[in-house]
């Protein structure tokens, strides 16, 4: 019934073709994939996805799992080879852009390869520079931000910010200024602005000035969940000299589980099938997040003093404070024997009756929706964020990089469905007795209660904005027109 609505609101006598293009890493490939399925499936449009992959077994799992739909057609572009233009070392967003932008000729080559002209470009965050391939082809351009609107504005906000402030952002008395949005606190500030010399800075701030050249830009959040934000980032008199490029806010785009579950997690659902309604705390730092040895270490022992029950994905720590290390290696490395020696002594001999210690990857979604998870202690990466209120579950906030401290803030101070540590742990490391009452905060106590019944609301606002008339539905809708 919904397809036959909005196919008609299209009023299109030529067949749409939609083009998107993805970024490598699974936090940047879920979104585009959950995009184009609602394309294809709500506008019956045409869909063609080029991905370029990270090649991760996680990832290819993914892939596989969406092509099995035949909703869409996707076509992988060979990563570049980009270790003469980047040094070993370079930061996660550094490495993004400059493969995105190193893939360019090979995208363009592909499109005009097309037995289907394309009718639109949709690139997400970091195939901005692809967006002018729009104009050979004289079609419309859009670029997908698949975080909030708050962050948004920050990005759009940037090039500004960079005349005012002189030396680093991180130096300054005060918060941060963003017209008609929430300051922006010091300690939130996403990683590439913590050091202006460093090229992700540089890159970071091309696409504040690239992205306001779209006619479009697509955000994965809805009117209910930032009506102040979006309010003010649609006010002439506040935005119009920075950005005119209006904004469709068509989320929340999460995973929808399309695939058995794997017969080797099996038995993590029967044990969850056993625990009482909402008692279980899951555990996870997402595709990208891993502790060091020593974190790993609080946590354990925290969990073990909260006498708690948890599932927690666990993976090899990393040598030194690199916090996003696992993103071009996630699904491909870990084994429960190698895991055994990097938790405390005696630690697995407890958990046996208290939990489960799940090896790199889990079935994130399937373990959220379970009636037995009453709790998400996460790295707030935007697409769990997401995926945690569309399933009803209150978090522990744990930020590690990029836009994660923003994140935090968000559902700490404005949307008050998480608990997060005085400690900041991108920083320092978070210690088990203060781990320990954060759980008990969210699991046990009536602050723990109010903002489960929080986020059970925000879930309930998310499933409205994607009914018949919701807010996200028509915004697709009129982003087609």
């Amino acid at each position: 019934m919904l397809a036959l609505v909005f196919v008609s609101d299209m009023e299109s006598k030529l067949e749409t073709h939609v083009v998107l293009l993805s970024s490598p890493g699974l936090g940047h490939l879920t979104p585009v994939l959950e995009l184009a399925k609602r394309l294809a499936t709500l506008s019956n449009s045409k869909v063609t996805i080029f991905v370029v992959p990270s090649l991760t077994a996680a990832e290819s799992l993914v892939i596989q799992s969406f092509m099995s739909l035949n909703l869409c057609r996707i076509i992988l572009l060979p990563p570049p080879d980009i270790s003469h233009l980047v040094h070993a070392d370079a930061a996660v967003v550094t490495r993004i852009v400059v493969i995105m932008r190193e893939i360019k000729p090979a995208f363009s080559s592909a499109v005009s390869a097309l037995s289907v002209p394309p009718t639109l470009l949709i690139v997400d965050l970091f195939g901005y520079e692809s967006m002018d391939i729009a104009d050979q082809f004289k079609i419309p351009k859009f670029v997908y931000i698949p975080s909030h609107a708050w962050f948004l504005a920050l990005t759009l906000y940037l090039p500004v910010l960079d005349e005012v402030v002189k030396g680093e952002y991180v130096d300054e008395k005060d918060a941060l200024f963003i017209p008609g949005c929430r300051p922006l606190q010091l300690e939130d500030v996403v990683d590439p602005m913590l050091c202006r010399s460093d090229q992700q800075y540089l890159e970071y701030l091309n696409m504040g000035i690239k992205i306001p050249m779209a006619d479009g830009i697509l955000l994965n959040t809805w009117e209910e969940l930032e009506p102040a934000t979006l309010e003010a980032l649609r006010d002439d008199k506040l935005w119009g000299g920075i950005s005119k490029a209006p904004i469709y806010p068509v989320g929340p785009m999460v995973t929808t589980p399309n695939r058995p579950i794997d017969s080797n997690k099996s038995e993590m659902f029967h044990w969850l099938d056993k625990q009482l309604s909402e008692s279980v705390l899951y555990i996870s730092f997402g595709s990208g997040g891993i502790l060091t040895k020593e974190e790993m270490r609080e946590l354990a022992l925290g969990l073990e003093l909260s006498q708690q029950r948890f599932i927690w994905v666990v993976r090899t720590p990393v040598v030194g404070k690199s916090c996003h290390g696992s993103f071009f290696t996630v699904g491909n490395d870990c084994n429960d024997e190698r895991l055994a020696g990097y938790l405390p002594e005696g630690f697995l001999g407890w958990s046996n009756n208290m939990g489960l210690i799940i090896s790199d990857w889990a079935p994130q979604v399937e373990i959220l929706r379970h009636q037995s998870v009453g709790g998400f202690l996460s790295h707030c990466g935007w697409n769990s964020t997401l995926e945690s209120i569309t399933h009803g579950v209150p978090l522990i906030a744990w930020p590690l990089y990029a836009e994660q401290r923003m994140n935090a803030t968000l559902l700490v101070e404005e949307l008050k469905i998480a608990v997060r540590s005085k400690t900041l742990p991108s920083k320092e490391i978070v210690e088990r007795e203060e781990i320990k009452l954060m759980v008990k905060r969210l699991m046990d106590d009536a602050e723990g209660h109010a903002m489960r019944a929080r986020v059970k609301q925000l879930k309930l606002s998310g499933e409205k904005a994607w009914n018949h008339n919701g807010s996200s539905f028509k915004a697709l809708a009129q982003l087609m027109r």
